[in-house]
Protein backbone atom coordinates (compact mmCIF):
# COMPACT_ATOMS: atom_id res chain seq x y z
CA UNK A 1 0.00 0.00 0.00
CA UNK A 2 1.28 3.61 -1.08
CA UNK A 3 1.65 6.09 1.56
CA UNK A 4 -0.69 8.03 0.26
CA UNK A 5 -3.45 5.33 0.31
CA UNK A 6 -2.20 4.56 3.97
CA UNK A 7 -2.63 8.33 5.08
CA UNK A 8 -6.34 7.97 3.56
CA UNK A 9 -7.59 4.87 4.83
CA UNK A 10 -6.71 6.37 8.41
CA UNK A 11 -8.65 9.60 7.60
CA UNK A 12 -11.15 7.45 6.57
CA UNK A 13 -11.12 5.75 9.67
CA UNK A 14 -11.10 8.72 11.70
CA UNK A 15 -14.30 10.44 9.28
CA UNK A 16 -16.31 7.00 10.26
CA UNK A 17 -15.16 7.15 13.99
CA UNK A 18 -15.53 10.95 14.41
CA UNK A 19 -19.42 10.55 15.03
CA UNK A 20 -18.60 8.97 18.53
CA UNK A 21 -17.95 12.03 20.78
CA UNK A 22 -21.21 13.41 19.32
CA UNK A 23 -23.34 10.50 20.33
CA UNK A 24 -21.58 10.00 23.74
CA UNK A 25 -22.57 14.04 24.29
CA UNK A 26 -25.72 13.76 23.25
CA UNK A 27 -26.51 10.32 25.52
CA UNK A 28 -25.25 11.93 28.35
CA UNK A 29 -26.79 15.43 27.98
CA UNK A 30 -30.67 14.46 26.47
CA UNK A 31 -32.53 13.25 29.96
CA UNK A 32 -35.71 12.07 26.93
CA UNK A 33 -34.68 11.68 23.27
CA UNK A 34 -38.54 11.57 22.40
CA UNK A 35 -40.43 8.47 21.14
CA UNK A 36 -38.27 6.59 18.47
CA UNK A 37 -35.39 8.93 18.59
CA UNK A 38 -37.28 10.46 15.58
CA UNK A 39 -35.47 13.89 15.47
CA UNK A 40 -32.21 14.73 16.88
CA UNK A 41 -32.07 17.10 19.98
CA UNK A 42 -31.56 20.99 19.26
CA UNK A 43 -27.66 21.82 19.03
CA UNK A 44 -28.22 24.71 21.11
CA UNK A 45 -29.14 22.83 23.85
CA UNK A 46 -26.33 20.72 24.17
CA UNK A 47 -22.90 21.18 26.10
CA UNK A 48 -21.13 23.76 23.99
CA UNK A 49 -18.23 20.38 23.17
CA UNK A 50 -21.27 18.27 21.88
CA UNK A 51 -22.00 21.15 19.12
CA UNK A 52 -18.12 21.32 18.66
CA UNK A 53 -18.28 17.96 18.26
CA UNK A 54 -21.07 17.53 15.18
CA UNK A 55 -19.23 20.88 13.79
CA UNK A 56 -15.81 18.85 13.70
CA UNK A 57 -17.28 15.78 12.19
CA UNK A 58 -19.19 17.65 9.47
CA UNK A 59 -15.45 20.07 8.85
CA UNK A 60 -13.82 16.41 8.54
CA UNK A 61 -16.50 15.32 5.78
CA UNK A 62 -16.18 18.35 4.05
CA UNK A 63 -12.43 17.92 3.64
CA UNK A 64 -12.22 14.52 3.25
CA UNK A 65 -14.60 14.19 0.21
CA UNK A 66 -12.46 16.15 -2.21
CA UNK A 67 -8.78 15.21 -0.48
CA UNK A 68 -9.77 11.25 -0.73
CA UNK A 69 -11.18 11.61 -4.38
CA UNK A 70 -7.68 13.03 -5.06
CA UNK A 71 -5.36 11.02 -3.29
CA UNK A 72 -7.68 7.90 -5.59
CA UNK A 73 -6.77 9.78 -8.80
CA UNK A 74 -3.43 10.42 -8.35
CA UNK A 75 -3.22 6.66 -7.34
CA UNK A 76 -5.19 5.45 -10.51
CA UNK A 77 -2.63 8.00 -12.58
CA UNK A 78 -0.09 6.43 -10.69
CA UNK A 79 1.19 10.02 -9.13
CA UNK A 80 3.29 9.75 -6.22
CA UNK A 81 5.96 12.52 -5.44
CA UNK A 82 7.20 13.71 -2.18
CA UNK A 83 4.53 16.56 -2.30
CA UNK A 84 1.87 14.26 -2.26
CA UNK A 85 3.58 11.85 0.62
CA UNK A 86 3.45 14.79 2.27
CA UNK A 87 0.59 15.92 1.59
CA UNK A 88 -1.51 13.19 2.73
CA UNK A 89 0.97 12.97 5.56
CA UNK A 90 -0.16 16.39 7.07
CA UNK A 91 -3.39 15.96 6.17
CA UNK A 92 -4.23 13.58 8.09
CA UNK A 93 -2.68 14.86 11.14
CA UNK A 94 -3.86 18.06 10.61
CA UNK A 95 -7.21 16.36 10.61
CA UNK A 96 -6.83 14.60 13.61
CA UNK A 97 -5.27 18.06 15.57
CA UNK A 98 -8.55 20.29 14.16
CA UNK A 99 -11.17 17.50 15.45
CA UNK A 100 -9.24 17.12 19.10
CA UNK A 101 -8.51 20.72 19.40
CA UNK A 102 -12.34 21.47 18.15
CA UNK A 103 -13.76 19.08 20.51
CA UNK A 104 -11.64 20.59 23.60
CA UNK A 105 -12.25 24.08 23.01
CA UNK A 106 -8.48 24.71 22.84
CA UNK A 107 -8.80 25.75 19.12
CA UNK A 108 -9.94 29.24 18.97
CA UNK A 109 -9.98 31.48 16.88
CA UNK A 110 -7.50 32.42 14.36
CA UNK A 111 -5.87 28.68 15.62
CA UNK A 112 -8.77 26.90 14.47
CA UNK A 113 -9.54 28.21 10.95
CA UNK A 114 -5.45 28.57 10.20
CA UNK A 115 -5.68 24.46 11.18
CA UNK A 116 -8.77 24.08 8.36
CA UNK A 117 -6.86 26.18 5.62
CA UNK A 118 -4.05 24.09 5.77
CA UNK A 119 -5.65 20.96 5.52
CA UNK A 120 -7.31 22.44 2.26
CA UNK A 121 -3.71 23.67 1.31
CA UNK A 122 -2.57 20.22 1.22
CA UNK A 123 -5.61 19.26 -0.93
CA UNK A 124 -4.85 21.85 -3.56
CA UNK A 125 -1.28 20.55 -3.15
CA UNK A 126 -2.57 16.76 -4.21
CA UNK A 127 -4.50 18.83 -7.16
CA UNK A 128 -1.11 20.48 -8.56
CA UNK A 129 0.57 17.51 -8.63
CA UNK A 130 -2.11 15.17 -10.50
CA UNK A 131 -2.72 18.17 -12.82
CA UNK A 132 0.59 18.78 -13.71
CA UNK A 133 2.24 14.88 -13.68
CA UNK A 134 3.75 14.24 -17.38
Amino acid sequence: MSTELFYLTLTGVLAASLWIPFIVGTGLSVADPGPDFIRPPDLRALPAWVHRAHRAHLNLIEQATPFAALVLIAHAAQVSTVVTVWATAIFFWLRVAHAAGMISGVFRFPLRPIVFTAGWLCTLALAWEVLTAG
